[in-house]
């Protein structure tokens, strides 16, 4: 059975803290926080924008810290799951991994390139895995649409877009402030491009349009430059909706002898196949804590067999990274930026 210790019990880490309870080999044997009403299970102030209502929380049988580096000598500790602020994803993690801890850290994996190579050089030195939790793949609309192009079986990816658009939240107050959470364009678009990282690869270059905010971006369309042949692809992301606009997202992805359309606003998954037939695949459950839970054991499955999962691989985690700041710098440039 392997000890998970939680790191940081906000909105995200009470996620996580729920989908472990459906985890099969892995159990939370510690939590940790700076501030001691949560460690008592107060939780009602990790509000986010899904998952049940926040309330008190039975951590019987659970070690709380409120000092980090005590928790990462608990012996009883063999998986870090990082849920803190994404500016200090990078320190936390690091010191997690000299410590001789496995560590699955929420994504972004950081907020600089710097910083996401250090976290994957000490994975490497310390012989532990560095995992990074991008929960969309375990969506069943996202795993089928990724299914459906890894396995060729309509032909070849053709294009895509992509979207990803809420209202500012009220219950964030560092979301926009690109130093601490990198602002949507990273905090909320980083989802968009680890899964174009999936599907497609990391493009040649990226060329974007955008809105600024403060210091950070806002909303930003961008075209995906993947080469002569390549698929054409483009994505809009951002915190750009009014108030009453609940959070959209979704796809049209196109294939040689396919069309899978999908939109959380309301359009089911679809696949349009070119014997003119419109379909709708049977998924799993929809509820957005269960692909947390999918989520989690596939990392606690990696821990536990060493086997890294490609899903929650570090590389492609900084990769995503990086195509969000460098669509960033497009904005700021007003002009298409090379990918290195």
């Amino acid at each position: 059975m392997i000890g998970v210790g939680l790191v940081g019990l906000g909105f995200m880490g009470r996620i996580h803290f729920l989908a472990y309870r459906g985890v099969a080999g892995a159990h939370v044997a510690a939590v940790c926080s700076r501030d001691p009403r949560k460690l008592t299970g107060d939780w009602t102030n990790s509000r986010g924008n899904f998952g049940p209502e926040p309330g008190m929380v039975d951590l019987a049988g659970i070690a709380p810290y409120e000092d980090y580096t005590a928790m990462l000598k608990d012996p009883a500790i063999q998986l870090v799951d990082l849920c803190t602020p994404n500016h200090l994803h990078a320190d936390a993690a690091i010191q997690a991994l000299e410590a001789g801890k496995h560590v699955l850290v929420e994504k972004a994996i950081a907020l600089t390139i710097a910083d996401a190579d250090r976290m994957l050089a000490a994975a490497v030195k310390s012989g532990r895995m560095l995992m990074v939790a991008h929960v969309l793949p375990f969506f069943p609309e996202f795993a089928y649409a990724l299914d459906a192009v890894k396995s060729n079986r309509y032909g070849t990816l053709l294009g895509a877009h992509l979207k990803r658009i809420i209202a500012m939240p009220t219950w964030s107050v560092d979301f926009a402030d690109a130093e601490k959470s990198g602002g949507p364009a990273v905090d909320l678009h980083i989802h968009d491009t680890h899964f174009l990282g999936l599907l497609a690869g990391i493009p040649k270059r990226v060329e974007s349009f955008g809105r600024m905010v403060g210091n950070s971006v806002n909303y930003l369309m961008t075209n995906y430059d993947y080469g002569p042949g390549g698929p054409v692809v483009t994505c809009s992301a951002g915190a750009i909706a009014a108030s009453g606009r609940p959070f959209a997202h979704g796809f049209e992805i196109y294939l040689e002898r396919a069309t899978l359309s999908f939109d959380s606003g309301g359009v089911p998954l679809t696949l349009f196949t070119d014997d003119g037939q419109a379909t709708q695949p049977k998924l799993g459950d929809g509820d957005a804590v269960v692909a947390f839970t999918s989520e989690l054991q596939a990392a606690v499955h990696a821990v536990d067999t060493g086997i890294e999962e490609p899903l929650l691989s570090g590389r492609l985690a900084r990769n995503a990274l990086a195509m969000c700041l460098t669509e960033c710098e497009s904005v700021k440039l007003g002009k298409p930026v090379e990918l290195g």
